[in-house]
């Protein structure tokens, strides 16, 4: 049987797109196929590499990517918008999405200040992104059914 794919969806998938891709691989293991994709793909930001690596997940391998390569190419089960600009540039239907979800979270590489707070504000969203991944997995498979469409 094939595995459910996960599409997290971003603007430029340079940060939250690619923590949340890598923590649901790191939670689901071989159980999802999950990938993240931007609409203007600008590569990955330094700070999300480093604040990945402090909590033990590499992004070795990872590259931001546009969102052609799966449109059409890929059958989604879940589509997760994870930044407002992406929800509202992105189709509000994705071809063979069973479910499409909405997780607006802080953009960490638009705040503007010195460095160390800069860093802050990446390992926070980088902490909620964790946990919302988390929760919604524990859902996921905890349920017969498909994950609740209220859970978004």
């Amino acid at each position: 049987m094939d595995r459910p794919v996960v599409l997290f969806l971003c603007t430029g998938n340079s940060v939250r797109s690619q923590m949340a891709e890598a923590f649901l691989k790191k939670y689901a293991g071989d159980s999802l196929e999950v990938h993240s994709a931007g609409l203007e793909p600008c590569g990955i930001h330094p700070l999300t590499t480093q604040v990945m690596n402090e909590v033990g997940i590499s992004l070795d391998g990872h590259r931001s990517k546009p969102v052609g390569d799966y449109l059409g190419k890929l059958s989604v089960r879940y589509a997760i918008v994870v930044c407002e600009q992406a929800e509202k540039a992105c189709p509000k239907i994705w071809p063979f999405t069973k479910q499409r979800l909405f997780w607006p979270f802080e953009n960490p590489a638009a705040f503007d200040g010195p460095e160390s707070e800069r860093l802050e504000k990446f390992r926070e969203v980088r902490d909620l992104i964790g946990e919302r991944i988390r929760q919604w997995l524990s859902v996921l498979m905890s349920s017969d059914v498909e994950p609740l469409e209220s859970f978004t």
